[in-house]
């Protein structure tokens, strides 16, 4: 009698295709740092290179179902990753030779076929910014007012509750009370880790 080995690596990635969030989270977990890592050697910007590792993991669960294989994670992963980083420094004003030829080196290096463009059958980010942005048109209007006042025009606490004649504990309520909403109608969408990701752009 032959007994056929259990591949669990296979019931791993039809969780994460079939959206499991604890599967997601531990691709999130083990890959993350090392992305962050890689674009950073491109960027010289580790904020920026941990933004655009976030985003590539945003993709990733967007296209799921997509991915045809385990090792294809980590390919959609570091593709995006790549190209992401080499818009951003095309957009750069000036960049110095030396960081064109190091570019040029670890290109060859990589060596990673681009992806195919993939079509979307869940929530595009454009979809997603949208939802955001009618959360937020949504909630009462103080807590609008004082949420957008914090976030987008970058006011302090103490600014706000002068200009609105509110006190400071009122302002942090009202934040509070946005972002609970904003979590609650992503968390309809995304998974918790990823909706963790996009609230940081807020907190």
């Amino acid at each position: 009698m032959v007994i056929n080995k259990v591949d669990y690596s296979d019931f791993f990635f039809i969780r994460f295709q079939n959206g499991d969030e604890p599967a997601f989270e531990k691709i999130f977990n083990s890959n993350y740092p090392q992305l962050a890592g890689f674009c950073n050697q491109f960027l010289n910007d580790l904020d920026r290179a941990q933004s655009l590792a976030q985003e590539a993991f945003i993709h990733l669960w967007l296209n799921r179902e997509k991915i045809e294989t385990l090792n294809g994670i980590r390919s959609f992963l570091y593709t995006y990753a790549k190209s992401s980083c080499l818009n951003d420094l095309r957009h750069r004003k000036v960049v110095s030779k030396y960081q064109d030829k190091h570019l040029q080196a670890k290109e060859e290096q990589l060596n990673i076929e681009v992806l195919e463009s993939f079509d979307f059958h869940s929530l595009e980010l454009s979809e997603l910014e949208a939802l955001i942005k009618q959360s937020i048109d949504e909630l009462p209007e103080k807590c609008r007012l004082v949420f957008l006042m914090s976030r987008m025009e970058g006011k302090k606490n103490k600014e706000i509750a002068e200009e609105l004649d509110i006190s400071v504990k009122s302002v942090e309520a009202n934040i509070t009370r946005a972002l609970k909403t904003l979590k609650t109608n992503l968390s309809e969408y995304l998974p918790v880790i990823l909706v963790q990701i996009l609230l940081q752009h807020f907190s």
